[in-house]
């Protein structure tokens, strides 16, 4: 019997990946999350960081934000940041970290917003090296 289950990634523009994975790793709220087959149903919101997909080969997509949910051995993750990281290059993320840098200076930023700044800076500052 497979190990695999359906993982979709779903822009409000297009289909970003479908494909059977043995595992997959979220940025949730609640920290890194591993999902396998069988996973119990779950719904819950991302964090800026990486996903992971292991598969035949290992995917890799850098998010902002976005939702997730697992049921029936499908994952579904519902997020308009998605990139992989082919499609990040040096030049565009040091402006994204300039720019969440600014943000975090700015006394309006929420302790939420700060929260979801550090992260999208951490995850993309070790995308850079």
């Amino acid at each position: 019997m497979s190990e695999k289950f359906t993982v979709e990634i779903i822009s409000p523009s297009r289909l970003i990946l479908k494909a059977d994975s043995s595992e997959v790793t979220i940025p949730a709220y609640e920290g890194q999350m591993g999902i396998l087959k069988d996973h119990v149903p779950l719904i819950t919101f991302l964090r800026p960081g990486l996903i992971l997909i292991k598969s035949e080969d290992e995917k890799i997509f850098f998010v902002e934000d976005g939702t997730v949910e697992f049921n029936n051995n499908v994952l579904l993750i519902l997020t308009s940041t998605a990139k992989t990281l082919n499609e990040l290059n040096k030049v565009e993320i040091d402006e994204m970290i300039r720019r969440s840098n600014e943000l975090l200076e700015n006394d309006k930023v929420t302790d939420k917003e700060k929260y979801l700044l550090h992260y999208k800076i951490r995850t993309l500052q070790e995308i850079n090296i």
